[in-house]
């Protein structure tokens, strides 16, 4: 929305262009929309893989499952 919403709240941040990535992931305390209340389209995108977990919840359990699939 920084991109392509004039209106949006974000509108002309600094953005990096990860929706030209082929994959990507994302991970998120909550399935709500997080800024303001205004959803981000690339979370809903077909190459996003999403993670809803808080804090160092999400990124310690990663690790974690990656420890155990390479034991």
């Amino acid at each position: 929305m920084a991109r392509t919403d004039p209106a949006s709240p974000i509108a002309g941040m600094p953005i990096l262009d990860v929706d030209k990535a082929g994959h990507g992931r994302g991970h998120q305390a909550q399935p709500e929309p997080w800024f303001r209340r205004h959803p981000n389209p690339l979370f809903a995108a077909d190459s996003t893989l999403m993670r809803f977990a808080g804090g160092m919840k999400a990124p310690v359990s990663l690790l974690n499952a990656l420890k155990q699939a390479a034991a």
